[in-house]
């Protein structure tokens, strides 16, 4: 595979932060630019960032000097000094909607992690082990920009990154219905207890957009390209609570499931533990060897223990059990600043690469 040059939008925030740590020394990707409000702008990426820095690891020497460009001002100038970039800015939607396509038509590509455009039709909302084959649309999106080279691709929201890995290969049995309540871990909201001492010893029962987010996004995730965009699946229907809990790190959901065909309790272990997607196939870098890890015990997966497998980018699974009103209940478990924001998008960027997206 031959080497990238590539750019982070929003490298300030926790995401771009994120986003930083995981590309120093990555095998394809080598970041040549970073980029932040007009604010942060001229200042090295050690001197933007200071004391704000989130990460448990250092930032890397390698980006420290780094002098930070204005992400709205010097597209034109990003766009030419890289392949395509990773977009983790914290603006108003409309604004970032616009943004992204601002660089997409200076033919520089985007990965986003933003929600802005995750039902633009023609924009696919990508988990690569799911939904691979929604890249074709990108053709669609660049005959509609006008561009050679230039679109946008998104990952998903973190929340379902954690119970669509888990019903995916479920799909066959008929999944009717879906009740899942995710606990959110407090860095979902780009905060951590020293900067959120209110979340210590407390709980909040609402996410602001959360559960329609929930809901919709894997809808758009198993739809199907119909001539120039994605029509969403019309099954199962799913509803969502969201609930913010005192976790560092790591989103847990409680699932309910209802199939048409009820399948036994073997079959589902057996489809969990065989199954593999395109990254796997592939070897990408970041991808993990086994994506779903179902766990025996009756009090596994817990965040403090298994947010970090395979280097944060796997899906832990445990609890299978019969229900009373649904035919089957588990819970899982998934890191979201890894899998859910900024790993999950450089495992997008790694499928873009390899099907030859940004040449």
């Amino acid at each position: 595979m031959k080497n990238y040059n590539v750019g982070i939008i929003g490298a300030t925030g926790m995401v771009g932060q994120r986003f930083a740590t995981l590309l120093e020394n990555h095998p394809w990707f080598t970041v040549k630019v970073l980029a932040a409000s007009p604010r942060s702008a001229g200042q090295t990426y050690e001197e933007a960032a200071g004391n704000r820095w989130k990460m448990e690891a250092p930032m890397p020497e390698s980006m420290k000097n780094m002098i930070l460009m204005d992400a709205t001002a010097d597209i034109e100038k990003i766009a030419s000094e890289v392949d395509f970039c990773f977009c983790a800015v914290d603006m108003k939607k409309d604004e970032i909607k616009a943004l992204e396509e601002a660089y997409a038509k200076a033919e520089c590509p985007i990965v986003s992690n933003n929600s802005a455009h995750r039902f633009t039709p023609d924009v696919p909302m990508i988990v690569p082990e799911i939904n691979p084959e929604h890249l074709e649309i990108i053709e669609a999106q660049k005959k509609r920009l006008g561009t050679k080279r230039g679109f946008i691709a998104v990952k998903s929201n973190c929340s379902i990154q954690s119970y669509v890995p888990a019903l995916h290969p479920l799909k066959n049995f008929g999944l009717e219905s879906v009740l899942a309540c995710t606990y959110q871990a407090i860095s979902g909201a780009g905060k951590n207890f020293e900067t959120w001492p209110e979340m210590v010893d407390n709980l909040i029962p609402y996410i602001g957009g959360e559960e329609e987010k929930s809901e919709q996004e894997p809808l758009k995730v198993w739809g199907k390209i119909v001539g120039d965009e994605i029509v969403k699946a019309e099954s199962p229907a799913i509803t969502t609570q969201c609930l913010r809990v005192p976790v560092s790190d790591g989103h847990t959901a409680a699932v309910f499931v209802r199939f048409e065909h009820k399948p036994s309790k073997e079959a589902i272990l057996r489809l969990w533990a065989d199954f593999k997607g395109v990254p796997q196939e592939l070897e990408l870098p970041s991808a993990p060897k086994q994506f779903i890890h179902y766990f025996e015990e009756d009090n596994r997966p817990q965040a403090k223990l298994d947010r970090n497998l395979e280097n944060g980018m796997a899906v832990s699974v445990g609890r299978l059990r019969e229900d009373t009103q649904y035919d089957y209940k588990f819970v899982c478990l998934s890191h979201n600043t890894l899998r859910g924001a900024a790993g999950g998008g450089v495992l997008l960027a790694e499928l873009l690469a390899a099907k030859g997206y940004f040449d």
